[in-house]
Parts: C-alpha cells; sequence; structure tokens
C-alpha cells in the first residue's frame, strides 16, 4: 500500500459539484477494418492493466477523513466498471464528438473503483473510431500519464497477436524462426479528418510513414518487433507476480488510525518546515508574490535555510482580470486540433528558441485574438502557469504526481507577433533558469501546510474565494512530449491524440494542453461555457497564430532540406 501526498490527496479534496479533477485524452484511430471493437479492448485491458498502477489500484478513505487515502488492489475488479461504448448520430463531426465527450470529461470519477474510464466512441466521420480515457489526477501527472498509456499502445498493428504466438509456443525461439520474414507494412491508408476541425491540417498520411520507415532494414525491423514481443511478455509475467504482494498489503483499521493520530501530532512541526520552504520561493507564489518585501521575505527564509543559491528576478506577476477568470460552472466545452509540429520546429530555430517556447507564443497570440474580438484585452500580460515534471527514474512506477509549476507573464500585450515571440523566450527563459538553479517546490509545500480533515473541508472555499476575489493565475497551459513515430491500440493506428486537462475555480475556466505526437502537435481545449463563449473560436487564432511566424522564405527551403545561414551580413 502507498498513501497519498498531501499534493496527490488536494486533487481529491478540490473536487465540487462543479469542479472534476482528471486528466484525459481522446486518441482518434483508423479503425483497423473493425479490429477496435468493445471486446478487443477488453482483452487489452485485462492483458495489461497490471502494468499501470494507476489502472489498479482504488482508494482505500482513512475513517473520518482522520488522514490522507491510501492506494489498495481491487479485489473485485471488473472492468466492466470502466469501459463503456457510444455511438455519435450521422453524421459523426469532430463538433458532435467534441460535445459528447464533453459531457463524460464533466461528470466525476466513481471513487468505489480504481479512478479511470475508458469509452469507445463509433460514428465518426471518415471510418475512424475514438477512445476517450479519463484518470484521476491523484493518481498521474502529465508524464506519467503519457506512460499509462503507453502501456496500451503497440508499435506494430499485430503486436498483440504475435505476443499470443510466442507465449503459446512450447519453443519461443522456434516461433520466431517458423515466423522469420518481412515485416509487416504499417497501415498506412489514414482517412481524413473532419472538415469542420478549426485547425485543419493533413493527417499522418503514407508518405509520413514512409519517412518513419526509411533508412531501416527489414532484418533490424523484424528483429525490433521480436525484442518488443519479448519485452511485453516479461512485462506481464512480472506484473502478475507482483501483484498478489500489493493485495497483501492492504492497511488496517487501527493501522490506519494509528498513522493519523502520529501524523496529526507531527504536523505543527512539519508545517513549520513547510512554511520557511515555501517562503524561500514567496517571490515566485502567485498572489504572495504580490505582497510588498516578499522578495525579501524569501531571501531572509532561504538564508534561514542554508539556501545559497542565486536565484534569477521574477517580472511582475499582476494577475489581470480577463473573461475566463472566475467561479465556474459543472459544464465543459471541448476543442481539439493539431499543428504541424516541422513548422513549430522551423519556426524556433530560425529564432533561436525552443519548441515549447513557440508553443507558449501560439497560445499568446491566440489568446490576444480572442480577447481582442471581446474588447476584453487587459493592458499587461497575461499570467500563465506551466506544470513542471520532476519525476525521477526511481519513481516512475509510482502512482500519483511528481509536477512542480514556473508561473511567468505571458506577453499578450505585446502587439508584433516577433517582438511577442521575443518576449516569450526572454520570461520563459528566466523562469527556466530560475527552476534549473533551485526547483519549486512550493506547491507541495502549500498542500501540507494544513492537516487533512482541514485541508479536505476547506479546499472547496478557498479555491471559490479565491476565484471571486483574486485569482492567482489566468490559466494553466501544458505541453507533454509525446513519441515521434506512429502506435497502435488493438490493430488501429493511432491517428491523433488530444488531451484534456482540469479546471478549477482557482486556475479559471480555460485550460490548454498540447501533446506531440508523430509529427504533430495536438491541441485539446477545455473550458466552462459559462467563461468561454467558443473554443472552436480560440483552436482558430492558433493556426493564425502560426502562420504569422511562418516566414515563407526560410519555410520552404527548411522543408527542400536546404541549410541556410540565418544571420544576415
Amino acid at each position: 500500500m502507498r498513501q497519498l501526498t498531501a499534493l496527490d490527496a488536494q486533487f481529491l479534496n478540490v473536487e465540487t459539484t462543479t469542479t472534476t479533477a482528471h486528466v484525459a485524452g481522446l486518441a482518434i484511430l483508423d479503425s483497423g477494418d473493425g479490429a477496435v471493437n468493445r471486446a478487443s479492448l477488453a482483452e487489452l485491458l485485462a492483458e495489461r492493466v497490471h502494468l499501470s498502477p494507476a489502472l489498479s489500484l482504488r482508494l482505500a478513505e482513512v475513517p473520518f477523513g482522520l488522514d490522507h487515502p491510501y492506494w489498495v488492489a481491487d479485489p473485485d475488479f471488473n472492468v466492466d466498471n470502466h469501459l463503456y461504448e457510444l455511438t455519435l448520430p450521422s453524421p459523426g463531426s469532430d463538433w458532435q464528438l467534441a460535445e459528447a465527450v464533453a459531457e463524460i470529461h464533466a461528470r466525476r470519477l466513481d471513487r468505489a473503483h480504481p479512478l479511470w474510464e475508458m469509452h469507445l466512441i463509433h460514428g465518426l466521420g471518415g471510418g475512424r473510431v475514438a477512445v476517450y480515457t479519463k484518470v484521476h489526477h491523484a493518481a498521474i501527472d502529465g508524464i506519467s500519464g503519457a506512460e499509462t498509456l503507453a502501456t496500451l499502445l503497440d508499435l506494430t498493428p499485430d503486436a498483440r497477436q504475435d505476443a499470443s504466438t510466442v507465449q503459446n509456443a512450447p519453443d519461443h525461439q522456434e516461433t520466431q524462426d517458423a515466423s522469420a520474414g518481412p515485416a509487416p507494412t504499417p497501415h498506412d491508408d489514414s482517412p481524413s479528418p473532419d472538415s469542420r476541425t478549426a485547425v485543419s491540417v493533413n493527417p499522418r498520411t503514407s508518405a509520413c510513414m514512409e519517412k518513419v520507415g526509411r533508412g531501416r532494414q527489414e532484418g533490424a525491423v523484424a528483429a525490433r518487433r521480436e525484442a518488443v514481443v519479448r519485452a511485453r511478455q516479461e512485462a506481464l509475467e512480472l506484473a502478475r507476480r507482483k501483484a498478489p504482494k500489493v493485495e497483501a498489503r492492504r492497511p488496517g483499521l487501527i493501522g490506519m488510525l494509528a498513522g493519523a493520530a502520529v501524523r496529526t501530532a507531527t504536523h505543527p512541526m512539519l508545517a513549520v518546515q513547510s512554511v520557511v520552504r515555501a517562503a524561500g520561493d514567496l517571490d515566485a507564489i502567485p498572489l504572495a508574490a504580490a505582497m510588498p518585501g516578499a522578495k525579501l521575505i524569501a531571501k531572509a527564509a532561504r538564508m534561514v535555510s542554508g539556501d545559497r543559491h542565486q536565484r534569477p528576478e521574477l517580472p511582475n506577476l499582476a494577475v489581470p482580470r480577463t473573461p475566463f477568470n472566475g467561479p465556474i460552472s459543472a459544464r465543459r466545452h471541448l476543442s481539439f486540433g493539431s499543428l504541424s509540429l516541422k513548422d513549430v520546429k522551423n519556426v524556433a530555430r530560425a529564432n533561436s528558441m525552443s519548441v515549447n517556447d513557440v508553443v507558449m507564443t501560439l497560445c499568446a497570440s491566440a489568446l490576444r485574438s480572442w480577447l481582442r474580438e471581446r474588447d476584453a484585452l487587459p493592458e499587461g500580460p497575461l499570467i500563465v502557469a506551466v506544470p513542471v515534471a520532476v519525476r525521477t527514474a526511481g519513481a516512475k512506477d509510482k502512482v500519483g504526481n511528481q509536477i512542480s509549476a514556473m508561473v511567468a507573464p505571458m506577453p499578450t500585450h505585446v502587439q508584433d507577433p516577433v517582438e511577442r515571440l521575443q518576449a516569450v523566450g526572454a520570461t520563459m527563459g528566466k523562469a527556466k533558469r530560475r527552476f534549473a538553479v533551485a526547483p519549486a517546490t512550493w506547491l507541495s509545500e502549500l498542500c501540507s501546510l494544513l492537516p487533512a480533515p482541514v485541508t479536505s473541508l476547506a479546499t472547496p472555499a478557498i479555491f471559490r474565494l479565491a476565484g471571486m476575489a483574486f485569482p492567482p493565475i489566468n490559466l494553466i497551459i501544458s505541453n507533454v512530449p509525446g513519441p515521434q513515430f506512429p502506435l497502435y491500440l488493438c490493430g488501429g493506428r493511432v491517428l491523433s491524440y488530444y488531451p484534456f486537462s482540469v479546471l478549477t475555480d482557482m486556475s479559471g475556466g480555460l485550460n490548454i494542453t498540447c501533446f506531440s505526437y508523430d509529427g504533430m502537435l495536438d491541441f485539446g481545449i477545455v473550458a466552462c461555457p459559462e467563461r468561454m463563449d467558443d473554443v472552436w473560436g480560440l483552436l482558430g487564432h492558433l493556426r493564425t497564430a502560426l502562420d504569422e511566424l511562418l516566414d515563407d522564405r526560410v519555410s520552404d527551403e527548411f522543408r527542400d532540406g536546404i541549410v541556410i545561414d540565418l544571420v544576415a551580413g
């Protein structure tokens, strides 16, 4: 068993009738000639669910909420409690898909079972299917969520069939020799995306597949497939051997109450330590940074704690008012679309910046356009929180969150697109240097200040009050790196993967999340309709923002593979 950290538990505490705290992804797939169906998904989950602790563990609550809950194995696990199926009405447009997924995304997960659901959605245009999966944020962060997804995906369309063949064969080597031959060609007859998608791009086509496979020899590919099959089987066997050990360590009532008593007694001392550590980052904490003397207090706290790191000073973090800040309702609207990762990299290369800086600039430009259309553009910059993974190699198999956050201004007040790009590079560069010198721990420290019983009761009220009176940020923007090659689910090729995250009263009624996959940047936007009336319009502004930054000459020469000197004489 493992107890939730204060940060993990906070994602449970924040849930109310208007707030859900799960992260999700919408995978658009080639149907694989009907291979992607409920039966095949149920079989896949039964085979691999134990490979991811986030999918196999449920909550064990401490009586009276005296302490944070524990993660325990679910003795009554049943895939029917997690796997659902629906069909869109004709014509199955992306807008209809977004409406159906938004309704599911707005519903809370059942805490009586492991905190996840998977929905198979039929009826999409172009012969596609969709799989929407949501997992509670108490169990995963962005990086571990991508790793959880990876346990269900394969590198080739028929990897599961190969695995079954290897498993059932009396001698693995004989099976491999008998099946020797050219590697199967990945399915490349990708259907066109819905023409009504606000950000219109070409789907991953056979040309992209040829580029991915260029230069690889048949024998190397076949060897790789066999290695993947063996690795999958070994992982499955290892997970099955470990599963009984987790079940044997279920917490007892006396043990949970004793642990709660110890933590209650030691909490005052631990809270003081958390205050000192959090005070060292006072000038980086939203709201607190605007207090008079925040920088001096932060320096003094670092001296008391023995922290001698010199931190770059951060810019002003005063939060302007926007239409999408304030208390949210229970409803959700979604939009999704893709941009070319190659185009984004071209812009980044031409301006000596990172891909993440360009993504942040695109979001800044899109938000500026959306706010200007409504005469609501603030005179100063928006303040954005960017989650940062701090998960170590030793913690990759643990359930829960290993994250912190960078808070930085977003120059929506800068008129010129290129100047806006440079401003983003400067502000994000300073935030990154600050984080590199001393990774911020204030997010976890703040969650640890109050005892568990008090935190669970006070969190909803604190978030609601902050949203109404003094929002600490305008929105959260996340950029999660993904694989740059095609993946397959039950034999169907994953064409796109759109991530969706959490809205709260405190963080506002808008969230933008981006996932890079197979040469594209897949954007998922979640909004409260009472705070943002047009999520598809914002998505369209992202495409326009990229067009503004693309220099035709540089872009064409990069596409042609010509290396040029970008430094003018």
